[in-house]
This record gives C-alpha cells, structure tokens and sequence, in this order.
C-alpha cells in the first residue's frame, strides 16, 4: 500500500450516556472534568498533534434540541481545535458514523483524504504512541483496529426469576414494594482462546470505509465489523489486522471509570484543584 497518509479522524459522539448516569454519573460523561477540559476536548486533542491527520469531525446527537446544546457547550472548544460538528444518528452508532463519514471532503488543506481512523468520544486516554502505532499498521494494511488478548474469565450469564436479595419482611409491612433486582445466574464460561478485547481508534483506507457503510446491512458493534462484511463479500480473503492495544485506553462507560481515567492520565477532577483552577 502507498505509505502516503492524510486521514480524516471521527469522533463518535451521539451517546445518551444511560450507562454512565445509571451508575450514578451526574451528567452527560462527556461533560465530565478531566483537569480542567472536558472529556470530549481530550478526546480531540489527541488527534491535533498528528501531523497524517488532516480533518477531525465531531458528530454530535441526533436529537435537534439535544444537538442545540451539544454545540452550545462545545462548538467554542472544538472550534479552536480546528474540529467541525455534525449532527449524528438518534438510534443507532452507524448512523453517527455514517453522517460524519458523509462530511469527510475529498481533501483537506491541500490534501488528498486517504484513511479515516474512527475514534470514541469517550476513550480520552487513548496515547499518542498507540495512535502512531495503529496509523502505522494502516499505511500497510486496508483496516486495523487496536486491541489486546483478554485476561479476564468470561462468563456467559442469564437473569433468573428469583429475587437477587431475600425479601425484607420489615420493608413489606410498611407497605414498601418488593425489589425487582433479578439474580444474575452463569449458564456457562466461555473458552478465551482467540478472544482479543477491541478499541479505538480503528483506521481504514478511506475507499474500504466508504464501501463498507454502502452495504444494505448495518447492523454492527463497531466499524471493523462492518468491514469484515465486506470483506467476507468479497470473497478476496482480506482481513482486518490488528495492532497491539493498550489496556490503559479504557472507555468511559459507568462513573467508576473517571477516577481511572483521570489516574491513568495523571490528572484531577474539580474537587482536587484549587477553587481559582475548577472547571
């Protein structure tokens, strides 16, 4: 493959953070402190200091109201950081990818575009040496993705009918109603060999990308696996390759993944700073 790169970098952010509010996250996960910035703006940052990177587009929720105020708290921050905004899909993650894949131009300061890396809004951790490394696989290979062998056992579960906690007597005199926690039961453990836990940002050439979001089918987890239809389709025998990962790019999911993030990143939250440094 020509080793010649300018890359077009999306930042995938349409999420309505249920997860991270579920567990006790006070706002949108995105909106979180990490020294100061945002974790959208880090997760921006990372990609300004690259010089193969020659666009960055944001796509936001697809929601108008919600993408009003996506912008009103962003599109300053993202501005300075040369980043346009897109509005992204209301249902599915492929939408958002596709809408920012439509705004990618054909070049971008005079240059040709040629790949285009996909990346979480959420994963601000992601190192300048893991980006370098997963680029690097992409001036060789059509699609990479990072990721790492996992070290964790692996069990697949169900939810059973019976009550996750005995019921408290007490509770149901006072007229306070039954808990409708469910057990969480294991019906099996599932054999690691082979299995590699997968990250962003991936990176495609941008004429794979374009082609794998053209099929009929988009349902998907992440990008590559649309890719890997593709490629199946084909019938060539392409593959998506992956780079070694890094288990300290972790994504933001459940509020007990901040203080990590903020660790691994050597940085504080608000209450940590002095009141003149706050967010």
């Amino acid at each position: 493959m020509n080793s010649a790169m300018n890359i077009a970098v999306i930042i995938a952010a349409a999420g309505a953070s249920r997860r991270y509010t579920d567990s006790g996250g006070l706002r949108s996960k995105l909106d979180e402190d990490l020294g100061g910035k945002p974790v959208l703006q880090r997760s921006v940052e990372i990609f300004t200091k690259h010089d193969d990177v020659k666009f960055i587009v944001v796509a936001g929720p697809g929601d108008d109201a919600e993408f009003a105020e996506f912008k009103s708290k962003h599109a300053d921050r993202l501005g300075l950081l040369g980043a346009a905004i897109v509005k992204g899909g209301k249902e599915h993650r492929w939408q958002t990818v596709k809408a920012a894949i439509d705004a990618i131009p054909a070049e971008a300061g005079g240059e040709k575009i040629t790949h285009v890396a996909v990346h979480d809004a959420a994963r601000p951790a992601a190192s300048a040496e893991l980006i370098d490394r997963v680029f690097e696989f992409a001036r060789h290979h059509p699609a990479v993705v990072p990721g790492f062998e996992v070290g964790d056992t692996l069990k697949r579960v169900s939810q059973s009918e019976a009550p996750a906690r005995p019921s408290d007597p007490l509770a149901a005199i006072l007229g306070a109603s039954a808990s409708e926690e469910k057990t969480i039961v294991v019906e099996s453990t599932i054999d690691r060999a082979g299995l590699f836990a997968v990250q962003t940002p991936q990176a495609f050439t941008i004429d794979v990308i374009r082609a794998a979001y053209a099929q009929v089918d988009l349902s998907s987890t992440d990008d590559a696996s649309l890719v890997e239809k593709l490629f199946a389709s084909e019938g060539k025998g392409r593959k998506v390759v992956v780079a070694p990962g890094d288990p300290r790019n972790i994504k933001v999911t459940r509020a007990g993944d901040l203080p990590l993030v903020r660790a691994i990143m050597g940085l504080r939250g608000p209450e940590e700073r002095p009141a003149h440094k706050r967010f």
